[in-house]
């Protein structure tokens, strides 16, 4: 099992089927496997911050969501975490696709990617970076239960050397 694939079984195995996303070629992998599946809701967001309010409206009414975007979009959804996500302690995996890393080609691209994991310690947020398939499942599968056991969101955080990251 690849990644990808490894990902949407815990999003399974966590009972998360409400995805909201901002589409990425980075990720594209992940949601077409979702997309696929007819146990999951894709919802594409045009923005980083309404996917944040849709996988809260989500499980406003009992259904777990996760939250896919990059890094660059994570500086929009700051405010929805911190006012809204932390405070009303929503259970939400937020997966950022880091950029700014090795091999990154944009340079505008490298500030968020190096500033994320830095404001999610500043908000007090869990998070975990992944870089290869070494034991994915059960790093997932336990940030997802811990995601859902402690109440707040966690992030998830994939490199490009996890997932080969984006071509010029």
């Amino acid at each position: 099992m690849n990644w990808a694939e490894t990902i949407v079984e815990s999003l399974k195995k966590s009972n998360t089927s409400l995805i909201a996303y901002v589409p990425d070629i980075s990720i594209d992998q992940v949601t077409s496997l979702i997309e696929a599946d007819s146990y999951f809701h894709l919802v594409s967001a045009s923005r980083e911050e309404e996917a944040i309010g849709i996988a809260v409206g989500s499980y406003a009414v009992g259904r777990n969501s996760a939250v896919f975007m990059q890094s660059s979009g994570f500086g929009n959804s700051i405010n929805a975490i911190a006012s809204l996500c932390i405070p009303a302690r929503v259970p939400i995996p937020i997966f950022i696709n880091l950029r700014g890393g090795v091999g990154e080609f944009n340079i505008a691209q490298v500030a968020m990617g190096r500033t994320t994991r830095p404001i999610l310690d500043l908000l007090g947020l869990v998070h975990f970076t992944l870089e290869d398939e070494n034991r994915l499942d059960t790093l997932l599968d336990g940030a997802l239960k811990l995601c859902h056991a402690n109440r707040q969101p966690v992030a998830i955080c994939l490199t490009q050397m996890l997932h080969g990251g984006k071509l010029a």
